[in-house]
């Protein structure tokens, strides 16, 4: 049973992403300080924040808002991490890693969104 977002698999994997994009970008050219050092963290930050602000929310309507917030912000960081990579910046195995932690949590993400939206209408294809 959830009570509470820190009981979302999710959640906490999200957490451990943040914590290991932290990790990896100390290591990250002291000039980039402002650069994707600090759009990587706010990256990885705003994946478990947003689902803990949408499971926080009173419909699944914003709760499914939020989490589709936290997927665009994973899928940010999986842009990050493809040019740090490429760039030669940090630990290249660490790199794969995080790519790999944030492919899961995208997936986990997109299932529970899956479950919260309610059925759209059919659409009329204008084109037919």
């Amino acid at each position: 049973m959830v009570n509470s977002y820190r009981d979302l698999k999710v959640w906490r994997k999200a957490v451990d992403l943040a914590i290991s994009i932290y990790r990896l970008t100390e290591r990250f050219p002291h000039a980039e300080t402002f650069g994707i050092v600090s759009q990587m963290r706010r990256s990885a930050v705003s994946v478990p924040s947003n689902i803990a602000e949408g499971h926080g929310r009173l419909t699944r309507r914003d709760y499914h808002q939020f989490l589709s917030i936290a997927r665009g912000s994973n899928f940010e960081l999986q842009t990050q991490l493809e040019i740090a990579g490429s760039l030669g910046f940090g630990d290249p195995l660490a790199i794969q890693q995080a790519q790999a932690l944030s492919e899961e949590i995208g997936k986990m993400i997109y299932a529970i969104a899956v479950k919260l939206k309610p059925s759209a209408p059919a659409r009329v294809n204008p084109s037919a």
